[in-house]
């Protein structure tokens, strides 16, 4: 087996800000493993807010497939490697080589259903109240009046932003999410404005940790765990405190635990939903695979960088499409 493993930089179309951050680049690892002729590849983004960094992870992509050039297995090797965008990266190529090698669908090699065109949230940054309503507009004039908007918000002014953006897109499907900004106090206060504001759900507002105060606020709309979820087995912790989970690959370490985390939150009876860190099509296509099993789908990261692979994803009018082959899987 051949590896590869390289660090790539993509340009954002703009600042992308939430609540404790602001990206300008979506920084990738992708892992290439070519065998017999197959070529099979995997991207991962690393994520600092989760103690991760560009050169950790690579250095990591980089041992986990000299093992596999060495011969170990990766069905034997995953479980013992740390959930985290590294096994990500490798997973993926494994998954998208093994598909290459049979020539076949990765989803015909798990045996479940191939994967649909989904609609997909388009997220707007932390900002004043009218220019998100403006990117708002935006959206609804790109995607149509039934849009799917994720709205990224600190603890300031939460109850205008919400209420401007509203306005601006009166059918819209509104998500909110806080990244962990907010506290209780504040969560119990802001809570009626979501409502009224027809909000479908509430993502992570509180820091992780925190969240057991969940339980002694009144949920006026879902509330679903983003950072406070990462793989299946932090899921029964969870019950009480939130309605959904949000799974995302780079947090999972992977399709492999992804698919485990869908079936162990649907078990417990939590909702999905499918989220992704800055990237490319190739980090968003795997994700793909479990995007047909949740009630919300933000797989948004191509559409917020400046350009994309080729080929990528295909968007259109707030739908993205399953990837071709040439992509991945």
């Amino acid at each position: 087996m051949q590896t590869e493993v390289r660090h790539e930089r993509w340009e954002l179309a703009a600042p992308f800000v939430i609540a404790h951050e602001t990206y300008r680049y979506a920084d990738v690892v992708v892992a290439t493993l070519s065998l017999d002729g197959a070529i099979g590849r995997g991207e991962c983004t690393p994520t600092a807010f989760y103690g991760e960094s560009v050169d950790g992870v690579t250095d990591a992509v980089r041992g986990l497939v000299a093992r596999l050039a060495r011969g170990e297995q990766w069905d034997r090797l995953h479980d013992t490697v740390p959930a985290g965008a590294a096994r990500n990266a490798v997973d993926c190529a494994v998954w998208d080589l093994r598909a290459k090698q049979s020539r076949r669908r990765v989803w015909e090699l798990i045996d479940m259903p191939a994967p649909r065109s989904v609609r997909t949230a388009q997220t707007i940054s932390v900002g004043a109240a009218a220019t998100q309503a403006d990117k708002a507009r935006a959206i609804v004039a790109a995607d149509g009046a039934e849009a799917l908007i994720k709205l990224k918000l600190d603890a300031n002014d939460i109850a205008a932003r919400v209420g401007a953006v509203r306005a601006a897109a009166p059918a819209a499907t509104l998500v909110v999410d806080a990244n962990e900004s907010w506290n209780p106090a504040l969560l119990d206060t802001v809570m009626p404005a979501l409502h009224a504001a027809r909000v479908a759900m509430l993502e992570q507002p509180l820091p992780v940790g925190k969240d057991a105060a969940l339980t002694q606020i009144e949920h006026g709309v879902p509330v679903c765990a983003d950072e406070s979820a990462h793989v299946g087995a932090d899921l029964d912790a969870l019950r009480g405190r939130y309605e959904f989970v949000n799974v995302k690959l780079d947090k999972a370490g992977g399709l492999t635990e992804a698919l485990r985390m869908t079936r162990r939150a649907s078990a417990l009876g939590f909702g999905l939903m499918v989220g992704c860190m800055e990237g490319t099509s190739l980090g968003m296509a795997p994700a793909m695979l479990v995007a047909g099993s949740a009630q919300f789908v933000d797989l948004d990261g191509p559409l917020l960088i400046g350009r994309d692979r080729d080929p990528g994803l295909r968007y259109e009018r707030g739908m993205v499409a399953p990837p071709d082959a040439a992509l991945w899987g």
